[in-house]
């Protein structure tokens, strides 16, 4: 790697400022000589002042086992001044003893060298001016150097004074760069952090995903076939078509209700701030509501509850709910308006859940028999799991079926623990022959 000027000058000043770092710790080694050492002189004497420096070092590395905090700001530093990848450095304090050793040796090399080059910095360049300016005349102090009499050693001395300046902050800056990855990089517990952390974004993108996918997706493949419907029938039936017109704008009416309630989700996820309350998310108890708008879309439901649903537990009504509305969604974004039954079973510690309907020949208009998709058998078994649960979707007896398994308190036998299962792809496969349900919509049907 090429060093430029400018990156060296900026090498330079992290060194420099790790010898500003390093002065309260001298400070601080110099008072406690003079109190403990008879006639100590650590700012006068120069063997004083190495000892000093030396006794400053580990009450500097203390420094950094004793508070986390200093690995971001030593990060902070490297990545501005040494040219290091960002991405090599850990972020956030050093909360394991692992990390803080590995500051407190980064911190305390970087002390070291940055007191070196600190004390060179302040006291080469005056000498090496006055060395070459010692055959114009001016004295040369009596230390050693060369004097003006020696012809031109003693600019030469300060040339070569200069060059170790220089040479001592390239080595010292570059060793620097070298070592930060090693001690300021990430341990393996800060990368099994960060692999949860971005595990846990991952699975609330994922759920909101599924809320989106499920409450709109439903809402839209419903407005579709009724918007179709009522287009079909507005010369002849305008009494039906007003009917259609009426059910649209009751489900975009409940989409835009679920829409703000998985925003309200989101928002609660990302903001800091005070929010207003969210809509509660639909459950088992809006089943008969949604089952009406879907009929509206010319679906016949045969819905079957069995079993008190007011022992099911929230969370697992509330995505028994989404199931049964995906499923729904399957059946008119890729059936059209076929018969749907409907069965849901409440047994002790579990929901089992079952829906069928057979699949369609052909596309018509309305958006019947569309193919794509496989997002929604995908969410289901994902909502499944998350309970412990199972969900599985196929063709059976020339249909297709889709079933799951919602345990909770402790049933893992019953369905707890299973892999879900959903077959890839999603759409319903087409089978010629296949009878159509009723065309129009039609209200009415309450859970039975």
């Amino acid at each position: 790697m090429r060093l430029t000027a400018g990156r060296v000058a900026r090498r330079w000043v992290h060194l420099v400022l790790g010898g500003a770092l390093l002065m309260p710790f001298f400070l601080l080694t110099s008072v406690a000589l003079t109190l403990l050492v008879p006639g100590a002189d650590p700012l006068g004497r120069l063997g004083w002042q190495f000892a000093t420096f030396g006794g400053a070092l580990p009450l500097a590395a203390l420094a950094a086992l004793l508070f986390p905090l200093l690995r971001p700001l030593e990060t902070a530093a490297v990545r501005a001044l040494s040219a290091v990848p960002a991405e090599r450095l850990a972020d956030g304090p050093a909360r394991s003893w692992a990390a803080r050793r590995r500051s407190a040796l980064w911190f305390t090399a970087h002390l070291l060298a940055g007191g070196i080059v600190s004390g060179m910095t302040l006291g080469v360049p005056p000498a090496a001016v006055v060395l070459l300016a010692a055959p114009f005349g001016v004295d040369v102090p009596p230390l050693g150097w060369p004097r003006a009499a020696d012809g031109w050693a003693a600019p030469s001395a300060g040339l070569a004074l200069l060059a170790l300046l220089l040479g001592t902050v390239w080595g010292a800056g570059a060793l620097l760069a070298r070592c930060a990855p090693a001690l300021l990089g990430p341990t393996t517990a800060d990368r099994l952090a960060a692999a949860e952390r971005r595990a846990a974004e991952l699975a609330a993108r994922n759920r909101l995903a599924r809320e989106l996918h499920d409450a709109v997706g439903h809402a839209l493949s419903a407005v579709t076939l009724q918007a179709g419907a009522a287009r079909r029938v507005l010369d002849s039936d305008p009494e039906f078509a007003r009917q259609a017109l009426a059910a649209i704008e009751d489900t975009t009416r409940e989409a835009v209700a679920e829409l703000d309630t998985v925003l309200g989700l989101l928002r609660a996820e990302h903001d800091t701030g005070p929010a207003g309350p969210a809509a509660p998310a639909p459950t088992l108890d809006a089943l008969e509501a949604l089952f009406d708008r879907t009929r509206a879309a010319g679906v016949e439901i045969a819905a079957e509850l069995s079993g008190d649903r007011a022992v099911v537990p929230p969370v697992v009504s509330r995505e028994a709910y989404r199931i049964v509305q995906e499923g729904l969604s399957n059946a008119l974004r890729h059936a059209g308006p076929v018969p749907v039954a409907v069965r849901i079973r409440v047994e002790e510690g579990e929901l089992a859940l079952v829906m069928e309907n057979p699949v369609a020949a052909a596309a018509e208009p309305g958006g019947a028999g569309r193919t794509g998709g496989g997002r929604g058998l995908r969410g289901i078994a994902e909502r499944a799991r998350l309970l412990g649960g199972a969900a599985s979707a196929g063709s059976a007896d020339g249909g297709w079926r889709l079933t799951a398994r919602l345990p909770w308190g402790g049933a893992p036998g019953r369905g707890g623990g299973r892999a879900a299962r959903a077959r890839p792809g999603g759409p319903h496969p087409p089978a010629p022959g296949c009878r159509r349900g009723a065309g129009r919509p039609r209200p009415g049907g309450r859970l039975r």
